[in-house]
């Protein structure tokens, strides 16, 4: 692979780890202080529930972007992306199916809007979705700060 193709998909995955970072701080800006605010504020609730499809829809992309860039198996579904880069040791097995159970959320937001658990949602938000993505963010990173064109 020539050099300017490494350089290319390393700036591309980049780029999308610092979409992440921007959507993650500019969600952590609107989270409402507690529970009782996140299910009073139907605004701030709605653009929690918004920033939380846009990132996981964005770590998706990021692991495909990995995936392709280390020319892995191709997933049949969006949520296989996670247990591949978990058997190419690019992320820890346990994070893999933390990081689908978001992916599943995501699908029960963006789909069953009537049927969701608000307490559910704002604790996966407030608790669970930074952590688990700064970590797949960081095991991405040290992949790839050591990868040389």
């Amino acid at each position: 692979m020539r050099k300017e193709e490494v350089s290319m998909k390393a700036a591309k995955i980049n780029d999308k780890i610092e979409e992440i970072e921007k959507y993650l701080d500019e969600l952590s800006s609107i989270m409402p202080a507690d529970f009782e605010e996140y299910k009073q504020n139907f605004e701030k609730k709605a653009a929690c529930e918004r920033y939380f499809e846009k990132i996981t829809e964005s770590i998706v992309d990021l692991a495909f972007l990995v995936i392709k860039d280390r020319d892995l198996k191709i997933p049949e579904e969006d949520k296989e992306t996670f247990d591949i880069l978990a058997d190419d040791k690019i992320i820890p097995l346990d994070l893999a199916p933390r990081l689908k159970d978001a992916k599943g959320m995501r699908n029960i937001i963006s789909h069953q809007y009537g049927n969701v658990d608000d307490e559910i949602v704002y604790e996966s938000i407030t608790k669970e979705l930074e952590r688990d993505v700064e970590e797949l963010i960081r095991h991405v990173k040290k992949k790839y700060s050591n990868k040389k064109p």
